[in-house]
């Protein structure tokens, strides 16, 4: 079986065309089967599996099948948001088989997150699995992807720091928000929607007491829940254009499709508040509140985008983490590709080679990551350079090394003669 996966991230791609790819809960099944409808007509598996994980930072498809179809499986997605395949080639990352197991135990370790080591990312992987269960779409070879890279997130978690110091979407915007407002105590605080997202914001700005929290969103009976839970009002949708002059800040996370918060109410809503300013955070994607808003004096707009330098504070303090939790990755992406050869056991020295291509890809793309991430702190270019080469060198030397010191004098000796033939050619042909 072939595994690969492709997808947009907060890094490859813009707010604006995140929106175009994002799918809800209910979405997952109808769109699990058109993809597999399309792969199938391609003339792959009929049987194919597919899994779609959708976020407000990224859109990814994971897909196992006989054959690879990464080509097609772009021109679907591109279909589906609706652009051209060539301007989504330009933002998308695409993996195969043991490089898309680790982009997998990535993600749901919180390493590929605009918050390092952020948990929310692998409760929705869990709900995008279940998604895919229901919708008959999840296979064994998927099924022993994604519960492999749920055991390697909670080894993650459990024996590194990687987790620590984060501070998550909401906590960056009541943040920002007590920049703004000198005591938030004083300020009248409303929540548009009832999810998870929403669920984390305002538990943030209720510990700061403010002075009134409302919850909007269009079931009144779950917005009515929420709001009990924080003493506050619940409003409806319906009501929010008539009632918006009467917050301070505003933080909305739905899953609509198009706006529900537009220039013009917000232009009403400051007239009525004699242009006393309004704090906005808008974490849906697409988005809640139109982009134009931004460009009101008296607004302070955010998004999820505009969210991700403050999130980065404390960054530095997990980074020596980050290492530890590759290694457990390491450890992982290769059990997984013991088991996929199990299951295609193909024999000769071609699938060797093409083990060890990939194995030295997935080394390279990790020293390469980490040196790019030095550079970016403003590190000398010099030193990480020298740290991308020793890194390259231990991860290929480590495995001859270890078989040095282990076994017997025999094995040892025969072993000494291997790894000789293997690094040391050069110098043996040049002394004969």
């Amino acid at each position: 079986m072939a595994v690969w996966a492709l997808g947009i991230n907060h890094t490859t791609a813009p707010l604006d065309l995140r929106g175009r790819f994002a799918f809800a809960l209910d979405q997952i099944a109808p769109t699990l089967q058109s993809l597999r409808q399309t792969l199938a007509g391609a003339g792959h598996h009929p049987q194919i599996e597919t899994a779609l994980l959708s976020t407000c930072n990224r859109t990814e498809i994971y897909c196992a099948a006989e054959r690879p179809a990464l080509e097609h499986t772009l021109d679907w997605l591109a279909h589906s948001g609706g652009v051209r395949p060539e301007l989504l080639r330009a933002h998308i990352y695409a993996f195969e088989n043991v490089l898309a197991a680790r982009h997998a135990f990535r993600v749901a370790s919180g390493l590929d997150s605009m918050v390092l080591g952020e948990a929310q990312i692998l409760g929705q992987m869990k709900d995008a699995v279940r998604a895919a269960e229901s919708a008959g779409a999840l296979g064994s070879t998927l099924n022993q992807l994604f519960q492999r890279s749920f055991a390697v997130a909670k080894e993650v978690r459990s024996s590194t720091e990687i987790g620590a110091h984060s501070i998550s979407m909401a906590a960056a915007a009541v943040r920002l928000a007590g920049q703004l407002f000198e005591d938030l105590a004083k300020i009248r605080v409303l929540f548009v929607g009832a999810g998870e997202m929403i669920t984390l914001a305002a538990t943030h700005f209720a510990a700061k007491n403010p002075r009134t929290i409302a919850i909007a969103n269009r079931t009144l009976e779950r917005g009515e829940q929420l709001a009990t839970r924080f003493g506050g009002e619940a409003l409806r949708l319906a009501d929010l254009p008539e009632r918006l002059h009467e917050f301070d800040a505003i933080v909305s996370c739905t899953a609509s499709s198009l706006p529900i918060i537009g220039l013009g109410a917000v232009e009403r809503a400051l007239k009525k508040r004699r242009h006393r300013p309004m704090f906005m955070v808008d974490l849906a994607v697409p988005r809640d509140i139109e982009p134009e808003v931004k460009q009101l004096g008296d607004v302070y707009l955010y998004t999820v985008d505009d969210l991700a330098s403050v999130v980065q504070t404390g960054q530095a303090q997990r980074q020596a983490a980050v290492a530890q939790a590759e290694a457990i990755i390491d450890a992982g992406v290769q059990s997984f590709q013991r088991w996929l050869e199990q299951r295609n056991p193909t024999g000769g020295v071609v699938p060797l080679i093409q083990q060890l291509n990939t194995q030295a890809d997935a080394w390279r793309a990790v020293e390469l990551a980490r040196a790019k991430k030095r550079l970016a702190k403003g590190e000398d270019l010099d030193a990480v350079l020298e740290g991308l080469a020793r890194g390259l060198t231990q991860k290929m030397l480590h495995g001859a090394l270890a078989e040095l010191h282990a076994g017997d004098a025999a094995t040892r000796t025969q072993t000494a003669q291997t790894v000789a033939r293997l690094f040391l050619r050069s110098q043996s042909k040049s002394s004969l």
